[in-house]
């Protein structure tokens, strides 16, 4: 079965629609600055995604954009100025970033209690120790994706592939607080079938087209797909969908799937963040 995820952000829209009138009243208006130092087209698609749900939700948000020949202190000075503005309540910058600017030094430079996509090292610290305050919009959009369809992850086993800081390693450590089973494979995994095929929850972010197909699955599983690849104009995702969703009790499709939970992930961070300040 292929996941209406639409439903599951209307949801999650109506929820925040009332956290947001709450904070209003309380004249507490949240607001997000996106730092753009690339010219990568995907980025700026999903930028305009993220502005999108912004003005349908009435979020205040501002775009930066850098030119190719920004220096790194540039970047920097920018975000410490956003640290100090009271009303910027939290800080993304878009990924991925100009080759010449180091990314841990621009992430870093993010105040950790602005920082919305949760990849300051503070808050990789704290989500790795069981303290999280802020999670990582993809992680958090899958733990979503489990929870609205009632799935059971303490005793689970679960198979991660790919070992991004931003999915993999992440998706780990929250599965592992829920008392599931955690194997992370990875590009250089032998055998990859073995683990796959034992997986009551298969999560997939590898960056292959199609590299997850029915036989490598176990019957009823549940498959998240967080692929994102341009195969002939088209976007696909890891997994061969419409084979696997024969075999397996859900899989999520692409696109249409992770990535929209992971936007709405994103408004929720910032939403609470807004909510935890005094």
């Amino acid at each position: 079965m292929i996941v209406d995820i639409k439903k599951m952000i209307s949801k999650k829209e109506e929820e925040l629609v009332k956290r947001l009138a709450v904070l209003k009243q309380k004249n507490k208006i949240p607001k997000i600055v996106f730092i753009v130092a690339n010219e990568d087209e995907a980025s700026k698609s999903y930028i305009r995604s993220k502005i999108k749900i912004c003005d349908k939700l009435g979020i205040k948000q501002e775009e930066i954009y850098f030119t190719h020949t920004c220096s790194e202190e540039e970047v920097v000075e920018c975000i410490k100025k956003l640290n100090q503005d009271k009303a910027v309540t939290g800080i993304l910058v878009q990924l991925p970033i100009y080759h010449h600017l180091n990314v841990n030094t621009i992430v870093n430079s993010i105040k950790p209690s602005k920082d919305v996509d949760g990849f300051h090292t503070f808050n990789v610290g704290s989500l790795y120790s069981g303290c999280q305050n802020i999670i990582p919009c993809t992680p958090k959009g899958i733990m979503s994706i489990l929870d609205e369809l009632g799935i059971e992850l303490s005793g689970k086993y679960v198979v991660v592939i790919g070992r991004s800081n931003i999915v993999g390693k992440p998706i780990a450590q929250l599965l592992l607080q829920k008392d599931s089973t955690v194997t992370i494979c990875h590009s250089k995994t032998r055998n990859l079938k073995e683990y796959t095929k034992e997986a009551d929850i298969l999560i997939v972010a590898a960056g292959i087209s199609n590299l997850v197909t029915k036989d490598m699955i176990k019957k009823d599983s549940v498959i998240i797909d967080v692929g994102i690849n341009r195969v002939k104009d088209k976007i696909v995702g890891d997994v061969a969908t419409i084979e696997v969703a024969k075999k397996a009790k859900y899989v999520t499709p692409v696109p249409g799937g992770v990535g929209p939970m992971t936007i709405i992930s994103l408004i929720e961070n910032l939403v609470e963040m807004v909510e935890n300040s005094k």
